[in-house]
């Protein structure tokens, strides 16, 4: 008597949120082929982009693309793992790009926590000398060890996890700093979240005062529905305000002793940054808590 075969669950989804960056969702898959990519499903779910994606699933046929309506990542990071079956869940950004090891050293590592995130490294994609931007962010930028360590949470451009973990949490919310908040949820259900250092991607830094300040309006929007609304929560919100200008008095130090600035004109920059940055934040938080819009 014969039988069918059954088709076999890969052991592993990679899930890619995208947004109209083509260059830079190329590159992503360019490095995950550098990576062993036996028993894997990779999923990119665009957030229906104005641009077309012909070219770029013609030469990645390995790949599968879909189509999320609804706007943001977390719609997009939830229709991704709806649409796959493994149990071991790697969520990435587009405009990441993974160590050629990733995904080995992820596999090594899954059963060490039930979340684990992982370093990100940050690049320049201008040539020398960085701007401020650039020079702020190689200093300060995705300090996932600090996120998971200190605060309790974790960014979604370096995660995994497993699909049971995912199934009980329930998927990311849109409208607040999603990976943070599906993180701390998990975190605050039992479930155990560690920093691997080794478990690398890098992410392009932000290269001038326009991008640098858009990340973080929208960090900002995001920490204030997290924060909370009411009357103590807004009084608390104005008191972080306030301390925004001291705060860049602390941080000074870490970016004269930095090793990542090479100069004594990035070091300059930085901190100019610093402190612009953080007197930004002072006048969107205040605003916030007195019931405004930034």
């Amino acid at each position: 008597m014969s039988t069918v075969p059954t088709e076999v669950s890969p052991a592993d989804a990679v899930i890619i949120p995208h947004y109209n960056d083509l260059p830079r969702l190329e590159r992503c898959l360019h490095a995950l082929r550098e990576n062993d990519l036996g028993d894997t499903e990779i999923v990119v779910v665009d957030n229906n982009s104005p641009v077309s994606l012909d070219g770029i699933r013609r030469a990645f046929p390995e790949i599968r693309f879909l189509v999320e309506p609804q706007k943001g990542a977390a719609h997009a990071r939830n229709r991704g793992v709806a649409e796959t079956t493994a149990p071991r869940l790697f969520f990435i950004d587009a405009d990441c790009v993974p160590a050629p090891d990733w995904l080995t050293v992820g596999r090594q590592i899954a059963d060490q926590a039930d979340l684990i995130g992982g370093r990100v490294d940050v690049f320049d994609e201008t040539p020398s000398p960085r701007s401020g931007a650039e020079a702020f962010e190689a200093v300060f930028a995705f300090n996932f060890r600090r996120y998971i360590e200190v605060q309790g949470c974790s960014g979604a451009g370096n995660l995994l996890t497993r699909r049971d973990v995912f199934d009980k949490i329930g998927g990311f919310i849109n409208g607040v700093s999603e990976d943070r908040e599906w993180t701390m949820r998990a975190v605050a259900r039992g479930y155990s979240l560690v920093y691997r250092d080794e478990f690398c991607v890098s992410h392009p830094s932000r290269q001038d005062w326009s991008a640098l300040k858009a990340k973080w309006r929208r960090t900002t929007q995001e920490g204030y529905q997290l924060n909370g609304t009411d009357a103590p929560a807004r009084l608390r919100w104005a008191l972080r305000a306030l301390a925004m200008p001291a705060s860049a008095v602390v941080h000074t130090p870490k970016v004269i002793s930095s090793n990542k600035l090479t100069s004594g004109g990035e070091v300059l920059r930085a901190v100019s940054t610093l402190f612009r940055l953080r007197c930004q934040r002072m006048v969107w938080m205040l605003r916030q808590a007195s019931g405004g819009n930034i």
